[in-house]
């Protein structure tokens, strides 16, 4: 039998960053921490100015002649970097369609565990398909299951909007539901000023009545 493959029980090696004393090159480009260019400098000399600074000394563009460094704060550095990579990473979130099942005839605790699990979908950006199963005769109840979905878009209006209403297909029924763009009470107050531009007619004015000249009562 051929020798089992040996597995590395090393750690992997980290990448470090060329920061300070790992910046091995002689002669640098050095830009301050406030932009300014402190021109090409030894090395010795641009670790004592980031020292004098109480900041670090990190090589930026490596393939430059010479390479370039910056005097900064590195930890405060990274943690912007890192950030910003989870920013980018949020908004390149691929949308989804996740399904959530039940039937008709669901128990309180059921549907309250299917309306955290759709909060969560949306939560995350993505689209929920609500799907009410029918099984045998209980085709013959596709009233109740929409009631039901109309239920839960209710219940899910806040973080939710229709995207498609419920409808039959195949031995089920189906509703789609998106991420709400614009939060709920501000969707309510643009519903509101729209109602209070729409102009009314205003019924003409009445014609004054005309006065009646009587002859004045007498004493006897």
């Amino acid at each position: 039998m051929p020798p089992r493959p040996r597995f590395d029980r090393r750690a992997p090696v980290r990448e470090l960053p060329n920061i300070n004393d790992r910046i091995s090159y002689p002669q640098l480009r050095v830009v301050d921490a406030d932009g300014t260019q402190l021109g090409v400098i030894d090395r010795e000399e641009a670790l004592s100015v980031a020292k004098e600074r109480e900041l670090d000394l990190v090589l930026v563009s490596e393939k430059a002649d010479p390479p370039v460094c910056r005097i900064m704060d590195y930890g405060k550095y990274k943690f912007e970097q890192e950030k910003k990579a989870k920013e980018a990473k949020k908004k390149s979130h691929q949308t989804e369609v996740k399904e959530v099942k039940m039937r008709y005839k669901i128990d309180q605790h059921d549907y309250d565990v299917r309306i955290g699990q759709a909060q969560r979908f949306l939560k995350a950006g993505d689209k929920v398909k609500c799907t009410v199963i029918f099984r045998g005769r209980e085709i013959q109840h596709t009233a109740l299951a929409e009631v039901l979905l109309r239920r839960m878009a209710k219940d899910l209006e806040e973080p939710a909007e229709i995207q498609q209403p419920p409808k039959r297909e195949g031995r089920n029924m189906i509703m789609f539901l998106t991420p709400r763009k614009t939060p709920l009470a501000k969707q309510d107050e643009k519903e509101e000023a729209a109602n209070k531009a729409v102009r009314t007619i205003t019924a003409p004015p009445r014609a004054a009545a005309t006065r009646q000249v009587g002859k004045p009562a007498g004493n006897g």
